[in-house]
């Protein structure tokens, strides 16, 4: 069974920086990709980034690009977001997400298979 845990959310004041974790378990497949996405309320779930467990290839959007980093440890099975400079509209759930496969800049939602439940950033002014 496939399993991903978040963690490292939390409230920070704007210019802030958080690091999110994501702990993969049960994923077989020697190719996938892990992707980082964040839905705040009323809205939809967009992609922030993703990585490919194979060559750590990292692919953000264009909101994340200039703040947020991507990395991977693969011998912990974790993925990290470090996230730089927040600003209160980052606040949102964050979630990690897992397709085996595939990989390139896959930063659509449909686009994966497996979720995590979550970890909640609040930023505040």
């Amino acid at each position: 069974e496939v399993q991903l845990v978040e963690s490292g959310g939390g409230l920070v004041q704007a210019g802030g920086s958080l690091r999110l974790s994501c702990v993969v378990s049960g994923f077989t497949a020697d190719y996938y990709t892990i992707g980082w996405f964040r839905q705040a309320p009323g809205k939809v779930r967009e992609g922030v980034s993703c990585i490919s467990r194979s060559d750590r290839t990292t692919y953000y959007s264009d909101s994340a690009k200039e703040r947020f980093t991507m990395s991977s440890d693969n011998a912990k099975n974790t993925v990290y977001l470090q996230m730089n400079s927040l600003k209160p509209e980052d606040t949102a759930v964050y979630y990690c997400a897992a397709i085996g496969g595939f990989w390139g800049p896959l930063l659509l939602p449909h686009e994966y298979e497996y979720w995590g439940q979550g970890t909640q950033v609040t930023v505040s002014s």
